[in-house]
């Protein structure tokens, strides 16, 4: 069964229990990795399944990831930084291309059969390729990414991209915090109980303290993919490898 693959961490008396209405399971970054998000979707999640976000870039199968995902509604698929920055280059590819590009958006592109440009190409170098990658991803499938929530939440405990202010409520965080993060989040404890789950900062191992559960295990470089089953009272992880 899938929930043996979980080890156990129970969390301790510096911040409120762990308290979800009903147990989940949250997926760290896949940045391409489509092995490996099918091969924790062939054994079959027991219980309701939450992505962080960062879909694509990086890895080279970015076009499998989000076709993959596009086509299970009954996974809820958070944004994160990089379908920003993807999105960004779909609209305005002249101004928002090159930093794209920098950061993984040359492997998305190559997984959606797009070739021929690189940071420093053109405007209309940048266009062509915009044009190029639209018509292969098709309008539902970018319509489906522009439609991807920010923040997802169950009892006290909210699923985000990246982080979350530690002075603004999880209902009043700007989208750039949840996909990017705040410099306070790893440094101040929240004062109002609510757990937050993120990918977006690459750890070791996933970590569960003071209110923050991190999961990005660098899946596109480690080969480790983290999901996390979110009980009441308990995070525990399974690598996906």
């Amino acid at each position: 069964m899938i929930k043996r693959l979980f080890r156990r961490f129970v969390t301790g008396p510096e911040f409120p229990a762990i308290a979800p209405e009903r147990p989940f399971i949250a997926l760290g970054d896949l940045h391409g990795r489509a092995d490996l998000l099918a091969k924790f979707l062939d054994r079959g999640p027991a219980h309701p399944l939450i992505c962080v976000g960062d879909y694509v870039d990086r890895g080279d199968h970015s076009a499998d990831v989000l076709r993959m995902l596009a086509g299970r509604p009954d996974i809820i698929c958070l944004s994160g930084n990089h379908e920003e920055m993807m999105l960004n280059f779909i609209d305005a590819p002249e101004e928002s291309g090159a930093r794209w590009l920098r950061y993984g958006g040359l492997q998305t592109l190559a997984s959606f059969g797009v070739a021929g440009v690189t940071d420093s190409s053109s405007p209309a170098a940048l266009a062509g390729a915009r044009d190029a990658l639209r018509d292969a991803m098709g309008e539902p499938l970018i319509a489906w990414m522009r439609a991807l929530e920010a923040r997802w939440q169950s009892g006290n405990v909210a699923v985000v991209h990246a982080g979350a202010n530690p002075a603004r409520t999880i209902e009043d965080q700007r989208k750039q915090t949840l996909h990017w993060g705040h410099p306070d989040f790893a440094r101040r404890v929240r004062t109002d109980g609510i757990w937050v789950v993120h990918g977006h900062t690459i750890v070791d191992e996933p970590r569960t303290a003071n209110g923050r559960i991190a999961i990005d295990t660098g899946a596109y470089t480690t080969g480790i993919l983290t999901a996390a089953l979110i009980e009441p009272g308990q995070a525990t992880f399974a690598a996906i490898r």
